[in-house]
């Protein structure tokens, strides 16, 4: 395993990092317990999480995922495991979330209180605002409309503000931002400078084969600014492993939940993936291997946010690590790149 430290931190995190989503959802409690042993004994030092978690997200099952988590923590050495999780910011639909979730001094601190309870610790060492406030457009939105603004946003100075609080009173480590843009990365940094306030150490956005949407600006912003990247939806919700390719009725998220996932029905998504899937497997790897590797590989990323639902996954993710790609292999993908820039974009 190779380890990084994240910029402007302590904190040494794995290259690979777990991402929990779909445990209490599409993982059972041993399922889960079994993913977080045997990447702990690969070196995952890192693992990721949300209050929201599991998805999709449902009163029913809002905080499930950190519970999960929670009772595999408390059996661990606490120094040996970087924890992150994330509060949710404001969604439609998610009334039965703290009434409506908000950026709010108040929620933001009720909401990290609650998280630790279930993670049965005492502080997060990364802890993330999921989404902005304001509007932007992500999840499969593709332009800024600035009619779209909400008509109350708890400015980003609000939210420092309760960020620092959770700092001061040792809750959390370090902050995050998470589904941010550039000018929201550099208001943080701005305001946080200005203020003497706790500074972004990471931005969690999509970045893979068919959205390198982050390479437009963010690279840029996070490599002066000194913010680190993790990288989520590697596999673009397993499409990326062609399994839905191969079978369109395959198990997984596009299949149980279909409302899921709407950046990847876009019209040229599917020619994209058999592209990359035929390079992989002319060059004697399977789809999922390529794109992996690709992304672990990529000079702005800190560290990769994988999730399986299955041992077999889990191993093949683990092992991308030891899979360089040769510049050759590199080209060709670029060239695909070229042909179709960001399908899911």
């Amino acid at each position: 395993m190779r380890y990084r430290l994240l910029p402007a931190s302590d904190l040494t995190v794995s290259a690979i990092c777990l991402g929990t989503m779909t445990f209490g959802e599409q993982n059972s409690t041993a399922e889960a317990h079994a993913q977080l042993d045997r990447a702990l004994a690969a070196g995952v030092n890192f693992i990721d999480t949300a209050e929201m978690y599991p998805v999709p997200a449902r009163a029913e099952t809002q905080g499930r995922t950190e519970a999960i988590l929670g009772d595999w923590l408390v059996r661990q050495p606490r120094d040996r495991v970087v924890v992150a999780s994330k509060v949710a910011g404001p969604q439609r639909g998610m009334a039965w979330m703290r009434g409506g979730p908000q950026y709010t001094a108040d929620q933001i601190v009720a909401a990290c209180d609650a998280s630790l309870s279930r993670l049965r610790t005492d502080y997060i060492d990364l802890y993330q605002l999921h989404w902005p406030a304001r509007h932007v457009p992500m999840f499969g939105e593709t332009d800024f409309d600035p009619a779209k603004e909400p008509t109350e946003v708890p400015s980003v100075y609000v939210q420092l503000e309760a960020l620092d609080q959770l700092v001061r009173a040792g809750k959390v480590r370090y902050v995050g931002l998470s589904n941010e843009t550039p000018w929201g990365v550099m208001e943080f940094l701005r305001l946080a400078r200005e203020h003497g306030l706790p500074r972004p150490i990471s931005i969690q956005n999509v970045c893979n084969l068919l959205h390198r949407g982050f390479e437009h600006g963010l690279t840029e912003v996070c490599h002066r600014e000194d913010v680190g990247l993790l990288a989520y939806s590697p596999l673009a919700f397993g499409l990326l492993s062609a399994k839905y390719q191969d079978d369109p009725g395959a198990d997984g998220r596009m299949t149980r939940f279909p409302e899921f996932g709407a950046r990847y029905r876009k019209p040229h998504v599917q020619s994209a993936i058999a592209d990359y899937a035929r390079l992989a497997r002319e060059h004697g790897l399977s789809p999922a291997q390529l794109a992996l590797c690709w992304l672990m590989q990529r000079w702005y990323v800190s560290s990769t946010i994988i999730g399986a639902t299955t041992a077999a996954q889990l191993e093949e993710n683990l092992g991308c690590l030891d899979l360089p790609l040769d510049p050759a292999l590199l080209a060709a993908i670029e060239a695909i790149h070229l042909r179709c820039p960001n399908p899911a974009l």
